[in-house]
């Protein structure tokens, strides 16, 4: 249930954010760690030969795809960054589905309160660690190895152990940027390497357009419409809430009789918000970095014209996707809403659903409901993921390759909920401030 508290409006929330020295400070935390894990992207891996890796993956953009666009270019910059957020949001994907497999993992996370997620969060890093350390040595073993002005065995310990030793400070990062910062600090990096790849794809389509004419110029305005539906289409989905009607019992406190209340429950139509998106892309990168990785040229084929968003196969691609969006937003609303627990909470606090009987059949119908729901914005949320990487290539026009539908889909949802977690403290703080009064 849901406070009737109206939120507060942008030029508010500017001014209450100028004026509370608490969240103030956790904006400047939040802007200071992004600017430097930015700095790390540029900060080189040294011993290797530059001029020919440039040349080697100069035109082998779908292979690196979305795997460069999320470590904001650090791939192809080299930097000790390199590998970015990606081996901790892989490691948070195993811990996760291991939780739904292992008992002792689950009753961790919905038994054991703040502990248990604590416990949680400590195994996740410790996964972190190792599949860092398994992608740092293969990426040198098999791929930076054939650049290095000194190939071999030392060359790839240290080569792995400043790309590993890179991505535990981004994850370290990010999990200060969620704790003494604003927003999720997984997402909002990934949100800021995306930003930093935008000047990249616009000067690459300014020069198209320039090379190509008026025909070029109505294909990128045709893009771009699209784009800005997708936007609206985005919006629609992250902000969708299904409200279950709510009515209160009569209560007697003390000598007062508090007469029969009515609320409402809210169930959102996308309640993983953006993860559910960054899994499913972060899985489809897989195969991807495995081509990379292996130099086979018969698997690189099959991963270039299957599982890639470019490829003459790509319906694959695209339904792969879409059953990964599903799978994890189903994946994400179960771990997020338990319709047992809202039922029992409900019968605690003498609230029901009208027409339902509390207890079981409340949580059969939370459960029929949620499921619907994350049925529609899987849906909703594939269909927006595909059209605009299909549009893109119908209309020739791959200077956005990798910065389509997916990156559109985290920077706006990761906008959303970063600006309605800024609303929170807001609320939160005017309330603070009727309370001295």
């Amino acid at each position: 249930m849901i406070s009737r508290e109206k939120a507060p409006t942008a030029q508010e929330t500017f001014m209450q954010m100028a004026q509370a020295a608490g969240l103030r400070g956790r904006l400047l935390v939040t802007v200071g760690i992004l600017i430097l894990v930015r700095l790390g992207i540029f900060l080189p891996v040294p011993g290797l030969d530059r001029a020919r890796f440039a040349e080697a993956i100069a035109g082998n953009n779908a292979v690196f795809g979305l795997l460069d666009i999320f470590s904001g270019r650090g791939l192809s910059t080299l930097g000790i960054f390199a590998l970015g957020i990606l081996p901790f949001i892989n490691a948070s994907i195993i811990i996760q589905l291991l939780t739904a497999a292992i008992p002792s993992l689950e009753n961790l996370q919905k038994n054991e309160g703040e502990q248990g997620r604590r416990k949680i969060s400590q195994i996740t890093r410790y996964v972190t660690v190792v599949w860092a350390t398994i992608q740092s040595v293969a990426f040198s073993a098999i791929f930076l190895n054939q650049f290095a002005l000194n190939p071999g065995i030392p060359f790839v310990l240290e080569t792995a152990i400043a790309l590993t030793a890179g991505s535990m400070f981004v994850m370290w990062a990010s999990e200060l940027i969620t704790e003494r910062g604003l927003g999720n600090g997984a997402s909002l990096l990934i949100f800021v390497n995306i930003v930093a790849s935008l000047p990249k794809a616009l000067g690459d389509t300014i020069d198209l357009v320039q090379v190509g004419g008026r025909e070029t110029i109505g294909r990128v305005i045709v893009l771009i419409l699209v784009f800005l539906a997708t936007i609206v289409g985005i919006v629609f989905v992250q902000e969708g809430i299904r409200r279950i009607p709510i009515i209160s019992a009569r209560r007697q406190v003390g000598r007062r009789v508090l007469a029969e209340q009515r609320s409402y429950l809210p169930l959102r139509l996308n309640s993983g918000g953006v993860m559910p998106i960054i899994f499913a892309a972060a899985i489809l990168s897989l195969p991807l970095l495995i081509a990379n990785f292996t130099r086979n040229p018969e698997i690189a084929n099959i991963v270039n014209t299957y599982l890639s968003p470019g490829g003459s196969g790509a319906w694959v691609y695209a339904l792969v996707y879409l059953v990964s969006i599903i799978f994890f937003s189903y994946f994400y609303s179960s771990l997020i809403v338990n319709p047992v627990d809202v039922a029992q909470n409900l019968k605690k606090m003498g609230s029901s659903i009208p027409g339902i009987r509390p207890g079981k059949a409340t949580s059969e119908y939370l459960e029929r409901v949620i499921n619907r729901l994350t049925f529609l914005g899987a849906i909703f949320l594939g269909f927006v993921a595909i059209i605009p990487t299909a549009v893109e290539s119908a209309l020739g026009v791959p200077t956005f390759r990798g910065l389509g539908a997916t990156s559109l889909l985290i920077l706006v949802g990761v906008a959303i909920d970063t600006a309605k977690q800024v609303q929170t403290y807001v609320i939160s703080q005017r309330y603070e401030g009727m309370v001295k009064q």
